[in-house]
């Protein structure tokens, strides 16, 4: 604390170089001496104890140091100064937030600016508010910062300890919920005990062992502590007395500190360890280092200034002597030398660098004397003052303005300016606490948070220089603070009944889809054209496929669809050769050939199914097959009717005898045809096939296929061949029994059975199958289907003239069976 007031002794000088020396006079209030400060002097209150003092923090003192700098100098009248040379025109205040809060509604009565430079106050109202200008940066900016810290070590799991004061509720109200919001989980959210002159501090002490034995358990890593400056103190204190509780075991924790916290200790703290800030993280208000400080503070006696009481006070204190004769009763007291060096105090008692809190009363000393320089000129410009009226004859009111509009370069080159709501326009550094053995430490800036810069570079870190503490002695990695182990890729987390989100359980994605990150909510499909991997933790891209002539399966169809022309070629030159031979005429003839010849291209349809589709192969596929298949199955039927009718036309007087012959034979098989023509001729118009890629069907592959372009003009298709094969089928089926050797009716019928059976199974086969399987069904079924006429109507007539020639006459023609 001796360097925040010490800060401003370093700047007198430079007041005093622009204004007369009795003119001067900026005063400042502190929590942990009571005192306010005079240019040259710094007056002390009465004397309590010391670590009574901190605890009570009583608002009495800070209204007495207030009330004195409206009195007369070294004569305590309340509201009555006769001294006009002793007008104090700002005030800096800090850096508790109480002592603030205190000394707002006094001295904004009388309107003097106050320079806040620990945490913000509630003030009352507005009018206390008018009047306080802020050092401390807007106090979002350092909660976004520490969020960015906690998002980026990935500590979701956290515990929060915060003092239980206005500024601690406003906290829990505004920030809590901002962090749970952002994916931050509490382990435990536990107010520090706060004391008043009415508490027990035997109770204060007990409850305060029970909240650290809190913060001691093994469920987190990570704990954020919202203070100000003397909850390390107390803290302190509470671990000392926990040492002598066994229940305690003590684990080491990452601490996250504000940047209203420092180090601070008592007399009596001097010698107790300090290992348990070690590998701590705190924010603190950026500084720089100031040129001549250390050299200052090495020539600090008590003899130097001797009105100086805070200063003879701290001496005593620090070094374990008296400046005075010591009493008689207490001969063990040594003598102060007034030499001692202040260089050799432990950094845990004293720091020679300059920390964030007096660096930011060395700013505000700055901004008074800039804002007073500014004032001055402008006064001097309009000639409002005569020149030997003095400056602070002035209101001082009228300083808060050109406060809250000051913006200069300090000694170090930074730039210090003000916001529209009268806050610093500061970042903030972060700090990494490095003890000793020796009960010595570092600060140790490993990172920055500057939100006034661009959004990518408004969180920088340095993750290879921070030490952690010395439970976590992982070289490469940092603590981790999670409720559960993450979730790896391939799996996604689902929240546990009856705890925060934080607490979740990992479950394997479902087949189809994949989580490439850790801790995923939920599993998501891959892009359009891949394919999870086996881990299912990232996309692979699909293979383009089709029935293709390379591949076992397109070469087996093929072989056999070649196989079957061959077999169609043969019967029907066996046909043409005998084609004078009674059996051969007996089955209409010419209508044979177009039935063979139409089998022979449906057997070559198969081909076009085989093979990368195009748009010329996707045209003829569907709508050839249906028109030359059409023509074979309507020549069976003609074939059949053609057999009844020539029975019924054998009795006498029949009338059917004139419809027997090749004009009926050729109109079904034209009509027929024709039909099935239009309805491919008006598929292809409306909505022809084309080449198509689908990327559903197969998990791992993009099936190149013909897509039908109308699934409804497809089954017409279909549909229309079927009908024509039952109307054979029940022809057929009705004249097998019609006596005549050469009779082929039941030959038909037993060929429609199996052509029936072959397209129902595939309606089924079709649909179940995906990809290349489903064009390979219908290969198979034009393949067995057409397989079935040839081999059932025509092996047996082939048999005949092949292997039974004498049967082959006219005479076989007559008989009756």
């Amino acid at each position: 604390m001796i360097l925040m007031l010490l800060a401003i002794q370093v700047l007198l000088p430079i007041l005093q170089k622009y204004y007369h020396p009795g003119e001067l006079n900026i005063a400042g209030i502190m929590s942990q001496s009571y005192a306010f400060l005079h240019p040259i002097t710094f007056k002390t209150t009465p004397s309590l104890d010391l670590f009574d003092d901190i605890i009570h923090l009583s608002a009495s003192w800070t209204y007495l140091a207030s009330m004195e700098l409206l009195s007369t100098w070294k004569r305590f009248i309340p509201n009555y100064k006769c001294d006009s040379r002793n007008n104090a025109v700002a005030v800096i205040g800090g850096p508790d937030s109480n002592v603030c809060l205190h000394m707002a509604p006094i001295l904004g009565i009388y309107k003097i600016p106050q320079l806040v430079y620990g945490s913000s106050p509630v003030l009352d109202n507005k009018y206390q508010e008018a009047f306080a200008q802020q050092m401390f940066p807007n106090w979002s900016h350092q909660y976004n910062g520490i969020l960015h810290l906690l998002l980026y070590f990935r500590w979701t799991w956290i515990g929060v300890l915060y003092i239980d004061d206005d500024n601690g509720k406003r906290f829990v109200k505004n920030v809590l919920p901002f962090f749970s919001q952002n994916g931050i989980c509490f382990d435990f959210i536990q107010k520090f005990p706060k004391h008043s002159f009415s508490s027990d501090t035997l109770k204060l002490v007990t409850k305060g062992i029970e909240t650290y034995k809190i913060t001691e358990r093994n469920t987190y890593n990570v704990l954020f502590i919202h203070g100000e400056l003397q909850t390390m103190l107390v803290f302190r204190v509470l671990i000392a007395f926990s040492e002598y509780d066994r229940s305690v075991k003590s684990e080491s924790k990452v601490w996250i500190m504000t940047a209203q916290m420092d180090f601070t200790s008592l007399p009596f703290q001097r010698n107790t360890d300090i290992d348990f800030i070690h590998g701590a993280l705190a924010l603190a208000i950026h500084s720089e280092e100031i040129l001549g400080f250390q050299k200052f503070l090495q020539t600090r006696k008590p003899s130097s200034e001797k009105e100086d009481g805070f200063l003879q006070l701290f001496w005593e204190s620090v070094f374990g002597c008296s400046l005075s004769t010591p009493n008689l009763k207490d001969i063990s007291e040594s003598t102060c030398t007034r030499e001692e060096k202040l260089e050799t105090l432990p950094g845990s008692v004293f720091e020679m660098r300059m920390t964030a809190h007096s660096y930011s009363i060395y700013n505000a000393v700055h901004a008074v004397a800039h804002a007073l320089h500014v004032m001055h000129l402008m006064n001097s410009k309009q000639h409002t003052l005569l020149k030997q009226q003095k400056l602070l004859n002035q209101h001082s009111w009228q300083l808060h303005h050109f406060l809250r509009k000051v913006s200069f370069n300090n000694s170090a080159g930074e730039k210090i300016s003000f916001d529209q709501n009268g806050e610093r326009i500061a970042a903030f550094d972060i700090i990494n606490w490095v003890t000793f053995p020796n009960q010595s430490f570092l600060r140790v800036k490993v990172g920055k948070i500057d939100p006034h810069v661009s959004s990518n570079m408004s969180f920088t870190i340095n993750e290879e220089n921070i030490v952690w503490p010395k439970k976590f002695n992982q070289v490469w990695t940092s603590p981790i603070s999670t409720c559960n182990d993450n979730c790896l890729e391939g799996f996604s987390k689902r929240n546990k009944e009856g705890l925060p989100f934080c607490c979740y359980d990992c479950f394997r994605c479902p087949k189809g889809k994949i989580s490439n990150q850790k801790d995923m909510v939920d599993c998501v499909q891959c892009p359009e054209g891949q394919f999870p991997n086996h881990d299912q933790d990232g996309c692979l891209l699909k293979e383009i496929t089709y029935l293709s002539y390379k591949e076992p399966l397109g070469i087996s169809l093929a072989i056999l669809a070649l196989f079957l022309v061959l077999i169609t070629a043969l019967v029907l030159g066996i046909f043409m050769k005998y084609q004078d031979t009674p059996i051969v005429k007996a089955n209409n003839r010419n209508l044979t050939y177009v039935f063979l010849i139409s089998l022979l291209l449906s057997f070559f349809c198969a081909l076009l199914f085989i093979g990368q589709p195009k748009k010329v192969t996707c045209l003829l596929q569907q709508s050839a097959f249906g028109i030359i298949f059409t023509i074979a199955v309507s020549c069976v039927l003609a074939k059949t009717v053609i057999v009844v009718l020539a029975f019924k036309a054998t009795k006498p007087n029949s009338k059917i005898r004139k419809w027997v012959g090749k004009p009926l034979a050729n109109s079904i098989v034209f009509s027929c045809s024709f039909v099935q023509i239009i309805i491919c001729m008006t598929w292809l118009a409306t909505a022809p096939p084309f080449p198509d890629f689908d990327v559903h069907s197969l998990p791992e592959e993009i099936l190149l296929e013909c897509n039908e372009g109308s699934n409804v003009m497809f089954y017409c298709v279909l549909s229309f061949m079927g009908f024509l094969a039952v109307v054979s089928f029940i022809v057929a089926f009705l004249a097998r029994t019609l006596p005549d050797t050469f009779n082929e009716a039941k030959f038909i019928t037993f060929s429609m059975l199996i052509f029936c059976t072959v397209w129902l199974s595939f309606f089924p086969a079709y649909l179940s199958t995906k990809g290349k399987y489903m064009v390979a069904v219908e290969i198979f079924s034009i393949l067995s289907s057409n397989a079935g006429l040839l081999i059932c109507i025509f092996l047996p007539k082939i048999y005949i003239i092949l292997m039974k020639p004498e049967l082959n006459n006219r005479e076989q023609l007559r008989i009756k069976h």
